[in-house]
């Protein structure tokens, strides 16, 4: 198997790009970290990162072989796992809904970026950040009021 060299204005370009879905990412977990949420700032950051990776290898690292779409469909169930774990059942209710939602969502700016939706990327980015900053919060039953 050959290694094909990557010219080097398409190397920078894909790390612009994974540059730009660290960023998205980190807002939208800025967010989440503000808000006391254990997925922050690096956890959001490195979701989108990763999934703008694996958008960038699946298009430009086969040597034009193989189907991107099938890197992108593994993401979206990789990042269920990831969600799932962000979910907790404590007694009658459920936290970490949010979380699993933003880091999922999260992993979709990255998938944009590392597609080449730059556009698209900012401007579900500054979306979900509005979301979550100024969003309604559900309000905690009396008996979860009195678990804390």
């Amino acid at each position: 198997m050959s290694m094909s060299a990557v010219p080097l204005e398409l190397d920078v370009q894909m790390f612009l790009g994974l540059l730009i879905a660290v960023v998205l990412g980190a807002l939208v977990g800025y967010e989440r970290e503000r808000a006391g949420k254990p997925a922050g700032v690096r956890t959001h950051g490195m979701v989108s990162l990763g999934a703008a990776l694996f958008a960038v290898v699946s298009i430009h690292g086969f040597g034009g072989t193989g189907d991107p779409g099938r890197v992108a469909a593994q993401i979206v169930t990789g990042i269920g796992f990831l969600g799932a774990g962000a979910i907790l059942h404590q007694r009658s209710s459920v936290h970490g809904l949010t979380t699993a939602a933003s880091l999922w969502v999260t992993a979709a700016i990255g998938l944009a970026v590392g597609v080449g939706m730059v556009l698209m990327s900012l401007a579900t980015a500054v979306l979900v950040f509005l979301l979550l900053r100024f969003g309604p919060r559900p309000r905690l039953k009396d008996s979860d009021r009195e678990a804390e």
